[in-house]
């Protein structure tokens, strides 16, 4: 699945194709993501002009001025700008149709993606009202991770997966985060002391920042916008290394499950 670095990839990749453009309309192919695309968008979006374009945890956002055109690329989702007389490809769901003779194209085999209208304000919208601290943002600090872990039992991997406590932090990052910070992911949140807060926060944002810089992990359907793998799997320390040596002490890397995802690290490195 799709998490943060190659979210603000793909995010990266289309914004100088659609920062600024007026938008001509839309091609539903399918309506049946996720949620279902709105049955009217082709009008909504005509002659409306993409004044920016963000991202808040997972989701893609285009400012339309009195609305927002959210993009969520759900597990399997990619966007690419393409002519928009290009012949569709099984699963290429939605074009947004960019006015120049080009279109934002979604192409979404699992259809666990999304794209949907959010009128007024975005972090009103329900998707986004109660999500946790943007991880790259430097207001976010150990000091608050601290706060939000006490009195939590729940295994810290856990924690820092859950979107009201962070966003964008899936399980490929959560587990390389914890390994670098030296910390076992089953570890009770709460049991954390503030200076291991601190290495974590830390961790998380240095491993995403790499990551952004690799333009994320291709693993199963991920390619950038313009149909590039992303290259930070060749970095993965613990992620998928399970009977592998670690990279630092040559332990052998343990895999095990931990709410329904797989999850890695090297008993010596992390306790």
């Amino acid at each position: 699945m799709p998490e943060l670095p190659e979210v603000e990839t793909a995010r990266r990749g289309i914004e100088p194709h659609v920062g600024g453009r007026t938008l001509t309309g839309a091609v539903v192919r399918d309506p049946r993501l996720r949620w279902p695309v709105p049955p009217d968008l082709d009008a909504q979006l005509a002659g409306r002009r993409v004044a920016s374009l963000t991202r808040r945890g997972k989701y893609i956002l285009a400012d339309l001025g009195d609305t927002h055109l959210l993009i969520h690329l759900g597990m399997s989702g990619s966007l690419s700008v393409v002519s928009a007389d290009t012949p569709p490809r099984k699963h290429d769901h939605v074009d947004i149709l960019l006015g120049d003779g080009r279109a934002l194209r979604l192409h979404d085999p699992r259809r666990f993606g999304a794209v949907l209208l959010v009128p007024g304000l975005p972090e009103h919208h329900p998707l986004l009202r109660e999500l946790g601290p943007e991880p790259l943002d430097p207001s976010w600090s150990g000091e608050a991770l601290w706060q939000a872990t006490r009195g939590r039992t729940a295994a810290i991997k856990t924690v820092i997966m859950d979107a009201h406590t962070v966003v964008g932090v899936g399980n490929i990052y959560a587990s390389e985060a914890l390994f670098r910070a030296g910390i076992r992911p089953g570890t009770a949140a709460r049991r954390l002391t503030r200076p291991a807060c601190a290495r974590l926060v830390a961790s998380i944002r240095e491993t995403l920042q790499e990551a952004l810089a690799a333009g994320g992990s291709s693993l199963r359907d991920y390619v950038q916008a313009n149909g590039d793998l992303g290259c930070f799997q060749l970095e993965h320390r613990v992620y998928g290394r399970d009977g592998q040596p670690c990279v630092t002490c040559g332990t052998e890397i343990r895999m095990a499950r931990m709410g329904q995802r797989s999850t890695f690290w090297c008993p010596v490195c992390q306790h």
